[in-house]
């Protein structure tokens, strides 16, 4: 499967903006004088590097893959999601299937690229519904979303259940894991070099704890990897944050943070299923919880009014009668059980 089938022919076709320092070769210059820039120095009156070689190298290392595999992006895994439909998707021509309910930026990009998405609903206990998805395709159908694990439903998919849908759709397969450092589950960056047409969405706002700093990446079979760097704007990510990344990547761990997670995640289960009010709580591969209530919006406003915010998933099809909770720290949870369960 060549997923450069796949492209808009005038994408193909793109020629990227060069940069002042594209045409650079080397040497040893000591006068720069040929973007335009303040001469004055600031610590920021220079461009920053627009293909972020540092940054993928320390990535690549990370995450045990090639440079040429690897898209970095800002606002987090949006701006490659944006990208995805650009790339793809023609407008008023082509479609893209994603299972619902899941991720909400799916439909809102689809919109804006005037792309039609095709939502097909998950089966029972939130399973994946792979010969529905495949049902709903036809020859327009250039790119189908899976998030896993899911949001707001929290589960992840078994990755036999996701390279089938690689190998048998016609298309790209883009499968979001901005979640999957807290699943069991691999990470689909295992089989990536099996599967020309899969791209892989992962981010540093989660785990990382570095949603402020909004980083994603999309990683992918090299040719369609250049594809992202060609058709992105070329700054897309600022100097400061560049540094900023390099640091935190290259310095911190956080096996300990992701496994308290978890931990407090258990314990969050465990002491909500005892509520009388909670009537379900639903698998979680991922950092928070799906809850059932009786009534969602009371317990909804009942926790606004003690300080404690959640995200209403009452009104999302599929998720009827819920509530998404985030695992806090130890002591946010503990607030959290002790009003629900005086409540």
């Amino acid at each position: 499967m060549n997923p450069l089938n796949f492209v808009r022919p005038n994408i193909l076709a793109l020629e990227p903006y060069s940069t002042a320092r594209d045409e650079f070769k080397g040497g040893d210059i000591s006068v720069w004088i040929d973007a335009n820039e303040s001469p004055y120095p600031s610590g920021v009156n220079r461009y920053p590097d627009p293909h972020h070689a540092k940054l993928k190298q320390a990535i690549a290392k990370l995450k045990g893959v090639s440079e040429g595999q690897i898209f970095i992006g800002g606002a987090g895994s949006d701006e490659a999601i944006d990208l995805v439909f650009r790339i793809f998707c023609r407008p008023g021509i082509d479609n893209a299937i994603a299972i619902a309910p899941s991720y909400g930026v799916y439909k809102v990009s689809a919109a804006i690229n005037d792309v039609e998405l095709r939502e097909v609903m998950l089966g029972d206990a939130y399973r994946l519904p792979v010969e529905n998805l495949l049902s709903a395709a036809d020859s327009n159908s250039k790119v189908l979303w899976i998030c896993s694990p899911n949001n707001p439903t929290a589960n992840a998919f078994p990755t036999e259940a996701l390279e089938e849908l690689a190998e048998k759709f016609n298309g790209m397969v883009v499968i979001d894991e901005a979640y999957s450092d807290f699943s069991s589950e691999p990470s689909m960056l295992t089989v990536l070099d099996r599967h020309p047409n899969l791209i892989v969405l992962q981010t540093f706002s989660k785990a990382w704890g570095m949603a402020s700093l909004r980083i994603g990446m999309a990683f992918a079979a090299p040719e369609i990897a250049e594809l992202f760097g060609r058709v992105k704007y070329p700054y897309n990510i600022n100097g400061p944050t560049q540094e900023e990344l390099l640091r935190r990547i290259t310095t911190t761990d956080i096996i300990s943070q992701v496994a308290e997670i978890i931990s407090e995640r258990d314990r969050l289960v465990k002491s909500l299923s005892d509520i009388p009010a909670v009537k379900k709580i639903y698998h979680s591969d991922a950092n928070f919880i799906l809850v059932k209530f009786d009534d969602p919006d009371m317990v909804y406003d009942y926790l606004i009014a003690h300080g404690v915010i959640v995200r209403n998933r009452n009104r999302v099809k599929g998720c009827e009668g819920t509530l998404r909770i985030t695992v806090g720290t130890p002591e946010e949870n503990s607030k959290v059980i002790n009003l629900l369960e005086n409540m």
